[in-house]
């Protein structure tokens, strides 16, 4: 069976700003189908808003980057949203969307998320740790 995986908005944007990078290689995983990426709309906002707003991509851009996401990815709707980080509630929704996807990981470089290392029984690895796990 093919492992499930949450890539955090800090993965997502690494991915697309560092091709070969880890958090590229992770994405590499999901559209190669060897795993199974899982996301939210409220993840791909949070990763559009900083596209355009912080790292001023073009829109279009965005789009096609969106797109390309959820070309290779199961998206997922969320139900109440547990309070799981108190340090920065706004990773709630990356916890959340493992539960509903049924993920086996969590791929992250925030530090709160990763404090975690485990919740219930998902993983919360870095980039890093979760290629690692391939080898």
């Amino acid at each position: 069976m093919k492992k499930r995986a949450v890539f955090d908005t800090n993965i997502l944007i690494s991915a697309v700003l560092s091709p070969n990078s880890k958090p590229f290689q992770c994405t590499a995983l999901a559209k190669r189908e060897i795993i199974i990426s899982i996301i939210c709309r409220e993840i791909l906002q949070e990763f559009e808003e900083k596209l355009i707003h912080k790292l001023r991509f073009e829109p279009e851009r965005v789009e096609k980057i969106i797109a390309e996401i959820l070309d290779y990815s199961e998206l997922v709707m969320l139900g109440e949203i547990p309070k799981v980080i108190i340090a920065d509630p706004d990773d709630d929704c990356i916890v959340e969307t493992a539960i509903f996807g049924q993920a086996n990981y969590i791929i992250s470089g925030d530090k709160h998320l990763l404090n975690l290392k485990q919740y219930r029984e998902i993983s919360i690895l870095t980039a890093a740790d979760f290629l690692a796990s391939f080898t």
